[in-house]
């Protein structure tokens, strides 16, 4: 209400990713997608700048996937810093409300969000890499208040806080590079990020993608996983 981009419109997150009395970040359907989207004047064509203010740079790479998830990849782009960095490089901000048109998009599932039985499959054939986007304590096995500690069996650990500066901005492409491929040296197998709850790992999905590795999100993370005690866990003691 007091400064946004010019013609901007506001996204209020849980429209696209629910908090539940048994999980947070669940996906609405395509119907739901489809209501919200069109009622922020987006069409097929439409091309999308998602911008975030301050520390909510997670949950704003967030709201990228989805959009993804749901059609839409190629078509989003994030903007790097936020309002904060659109303010210091001397662009404009407006206190109007914006006005546009109901778009008519309608919104597809594009398969970016997998379950446990996803995860399963990949780890037993191998056929993609688990990324634990967690800091490297959590993965190790420090208590979390989850039913249980350590990181999925075989998952490595990129943590999504080496993506991102003291400014919120993502690091360097460079840096970006270096953090992924000392984890994952081929960028032709498909990797499956997680985290505690499917939003901080979305910033490892958004890098990776920036990057060109292929990238899905495990959307039941720690909190759905940690909870089926034949889901198999490791710690790692260093």
């Amino acid at each position: 209400d007091r400064e946004h981009i010019e013609g901007s419109r506001f996204l209020w997150p849980e429209w696209l990713a629910l908090n539940t009395p048994e999980a947070n970040m669940v996906s609405v359907n395509a119907k739901t997608a489809t209501k919200v989207l069109q009622n922020l004047g987006i069409n097929k064509q439409s091309m999308i700048v998602i911008c975030h203010k301050g520390s909510d740079v997670t949950i704003a790479a967030r709201m990228f996937l989805a959009l993804e998830h749901f059609g839409l990849k190629g078509q989003v782009s994030f903007l790097n810093g936020g309002i904060e960095a659109w303010k210091k490089a001397g662009y404009p901000v407006s206190n109007k409300t914006s006005v546009y048109k109901k778009g008519n998009y309608v919104a597809i599932v594009n398969d970016l969000l997998v379950d446990k039985e996803y995860v399963q499959k990949v780890l037993l054939d191998k056929t993609a890499e688990v990324v634990d986007a967690r800091a490297k304590r959590w993965y190790d096995g420090d208590p979390t208040g989850n039913p249980r500690d350590g990181h999925i069996t075989g998952a490595k650990n990129v943590p999504y806080t080496d993506m991102i500066d003291s400014t919120n901005t993502l690091k360097p492409v460079q840096v970006l590079e270096k953090n992924f491929s000392a984890a994952l040296p081929d960028k032709q197998k498909e990797v499956v990020v997680y985290c505690f709850i499917g939003q901080t790992a979305s910033v490892d999905y958004l890098v990776g993608r920036s990057l060109g590795y292929s990238m899905k999100l495990y959307d039941g993370s720690m909190q759905e996983w940690s909870r089926i005690p034949e889901l198999p866990m490791e710690k790692t003691r260093k």
